[in-house]
């Protein structure tokens, strides 16, 4: 038998240089699979991995390579590397940032809508909550990407220190694409992409349709500062002019809003002749049915009543037709978009208006077999 040749040099150093990788390699999927870095973490860079383990750059840079092409981590250029969830079959499905303000009210829908129009398209979601606090928002965006997200799906809140045109700008500045959701801006300067409830059409529509059942002075009844008022009272406002209806304003904040901020509510109205009224949101109208039995009304004989937003509406011991936005249609379609930007970054910049439906129950007066409208997707591109 012939002898085997002797290694050279190179080929033992290029051997040892190979355990040493396998070894790191090894190493560092365990730190992965134990927690060490959580799933959306940011692991060392490769100089601080080289100088921990005792290896070059070079060799850091293979086990990492090894570690992305099995799908536990992600390198993003500028950014970092990234853990992966452990469901994430490879580094070719897109991560969106999701930044809502609240889990509980409202945004479900919403958020189930993302969900599906993500997962339909093999994308993963990053999710965080801001609880309408800006400054906590701000941070939470820079954590989404500080872990490799592709895209944000931003429900921005508008009303803190900072002024909304000088938000929305430093959003439309993100290094990612951005989709706004129920957040819009009327200026011209604002150039962010967004999906929106047509929360104009949907007073408008309520306004009609208290008319349509023969009510010619017709009330607004707000809980504001809030993001969604304005495009309310435009549409209401609009509304009352052309129908030639008479019209009354209440508004309070919503820290104010109580029975005895309804029953000042109701006195407004009455004072004007009011016969029905339009009531954002859902609680405030709760509390308005609550008021007109105290005085010894009934509803909807003497106050017929339209809520806006349809989250508890059914509840209300009276239950409430209600202005319905399109959240699981709103979702979705605000997660294609983005997930079309992606896709065709050239793409013109769209601005999507959903219309929202009215849900006919019993405090308005009409048959309850009354659908009203139906959601209807109105898309305006610039």
């Amino acid at each position: 038998m012939a002898d085997r040749p002797h290694p050279s040099t190179a080929q033992i150093a290029e051997g040892t240089k190979d355990l040493k990788f396998r070894q790191l390699a090894h190493e560092l999927r365990q730190q992965v699979r134990d927690g060490v870095w959580p799933v959306g973490g940011r692991l060392p860079t490769e100089k601080q991995l080289a100088l921990n383990s005792g290896t070059s750059v070079s060799t850091v840079r293979r086990a990492v390579d090894e570690l992305i092409a099995e799908g536990l981590v992600v390198r993003r250029q500028g950014s970092g590397t990234f853990v992966l969830p452990p469901d994430a079959p490879g580094t070719g499905r897109a991560l969106i940032g999701v930044l809502v303000p609240d889990t509980t009210f409202y945004y479900p829908q919403i958020l189930q809508g993302i969900e599906e129009g993500l997962s339909t398209a093999g994308a993963r979601l990053l999710l965080t909550c801001s609880g309408y606090d800006q400054e906590r928002e701000a941070r939470d965006v820079q954590d989404m990407l500080d872990a490799g997200t592709d895209g944000l799906l931003l429900v921005p809140t508008l009303t803190g220190p900072e002024p909304a045109d000088r938000y929305l700008a430093r959003l439309a500045a993100l290094p990612v694409p951005v989709v706004l959701v129920e957040r819009r801006s009327t200026s011209l300067s604002d150039t962010n992409e967004y999906v929106c409830t047509h929360h104009e059409a949907g007073a408008y529509d309520a306004v009609r349709h208290l008319a349509g059942l023969g009510h010619r002075s017709i009330g607004l009844v707000l809980r504001a500062p809030s993001p969604t008022a304005p495009p309310v009272i435009e549409g209401y406002r609009q509304a009352v002019h052309e129908l030639g209806c008479s019209a009354a304003e209440f508004r309070a904040t919503r820290q104010e809003w109580s029975p005895a901020a309804a029953d000042r509510c109701l006195a407004v109205l009455r004072e004007a002749g009011v016969t029905a009224a339009v009531c954002f949101g859902d609680r405030q109208a709760a509390l308005l049915e609550g008021a007109a039995r105290r005085a010894g009304l009934t509803v909807p004989d003497d106050l017929a009543l339209v809520a806006y937003d349809d989250e508890i509406a059914d509840l209300a011991d009276i239950p409430l037709t209600a202005v319905a936005p399109p959240k699981h249609l709103l979702g979705r379609t605000a997660a294609e978009t983005l997930l079309r930007r992606l896709g065709e970054p050239g793409l013109a910049r769209h601005r999507i208006l959903l219309r929202p439906s009215i849900t006919v129950r019993q405090s308005c007066g009409a048959r309850t077999t009354d659908t009203g409208t139906t959601p209807k997707q109105q898309e305006i591109t610039s």
